[in-house]
């Protein structure tokens, strides 16, 4: 059940080249898309769905040819966009209801059946009879995935799903996916790398169109190693550190000092002590050198 994506290419009428020969295979189970905004991410999102055509390139899933048929994968895709509207004064429960019956499912007790599962799957029960229009965040964004759920698709994918989300319900709504995800091919989008790190089985990082890495989270982070360091600076020095050191991110303290991240094949001198390597910084040093270079050194 993999999403075989070959030599994907779209520019914009302004110049933009949105995708620029991207090719990817996508097995089952969760895969993180993971790029800053404007990286192409959801206009490669859209291409898959087959909301907009790409200039060149090809799409498979399952036997199909997503740009030949599309009907067919839309059949069996489940697409949550980064914004979605809802209908006033509508509960989330009748709401179901009427787009099961626009997908087919015409037995009203195999409705009822099928939505009561996917509201439990959700976290949705307690609020099925209110107006969806009135749900938070958090809950538009489940009953986003809820939605996608009932014409039982084989191919998922969200994008930019936890965008404005608090922190307990970003929780929920991860957890949902990772449910889902263990029986579906599922593709999530986002630019927080926090939300791909425990949920994905492997992360591409994506920018300027192109795919820039491809590794899964726990590999990326091992290949780096021991070449991460960090120390705490003033202030002042940020600049001077800038031009000497290859700084991943930084972070402030309250005495307005900064500690630091780096990377450096070997010790950088002065009082840096080895760091534990995050994801996060596999993803800016990506950025960072895909801006300087096109060869990428891990």
């Amino acid at each position: 059940m993999s999403l075989e994506i070959k030599n994907l290419e779209k520019a914009y009428k302004n110049g933009v080249k949105a995708l620029d020969k991207v090719s990817l295979t996508i097995p089952k189970g969760m895969f993180g898309l993971l790029g800053p905004n404007g990286a192409g991410k959801s206009t490669l999102m859209r291409t898959v769905a087959t909301l907009q055509s790409p200039d060149k390139g090809e799409i498979f899933f399952e036997g199909i040819d997503v740009l030949k048929d599309p009907m067919s994968l839309r059949r069996i895709l489940g697409y949550l966009p980064q914004e979605f509207g809802v209908y006033p004064k509508v509960s989330g429960e009748r709401l179901l209801n009427y787009f099961a019956n626009l997908k087919g499912i015409s037995s009203k007790s195999d409705r009822s059946k099928l939505i009561g599962e996917i509201l439990e799957l959700t976290n949705l029960t307690e609020v099925r009879k209110k107006y969806v229009s009135g749900y938070s965040g958090g809950m538009k964004q489940r009953f986003g995935i809820a939605q996608l759920l009932l014409n039982n698709p084989k191919l998922i994918i969200v994008d930019e799903p936890t965008a404005g989300l608090d922190p307990a319900e970003r929780v929920r709504f991860l957890n949902i996916l990772r449910e889902i995800g263990s029986r579906n091919t599922v593709i999530f989008s986002t630019h927080i790398v926090e939300d791909v790190k425990d949920l994905c089985h492997e992360v591409a990082i994506m920018n300027g169109g192109r795919i820039l890495h491809r590794k899964s989270p726990v590999n990326a982070v091992n290949a780096i190693d021991g070449r991460v360091w960090t120390t705490s600076i003033k202030s002042e020095d940020l600049d001077s550190t800038k031009e000497k050191h290859q700084i991943l991110s930084s972070s402030y303290n309250r005495d307005d000092s900064i500690n630091i991240r780096i990377y450096s094949e070997n010790h950088p001198g002065g009082e840096f002590i080895p760091a534990k390597p995050q994801l996060d910084d596999v993803y800016f040093l990506i950025l960072k050198e895909a801006s300087e270079t096109p060869t990428l050194t891990i």
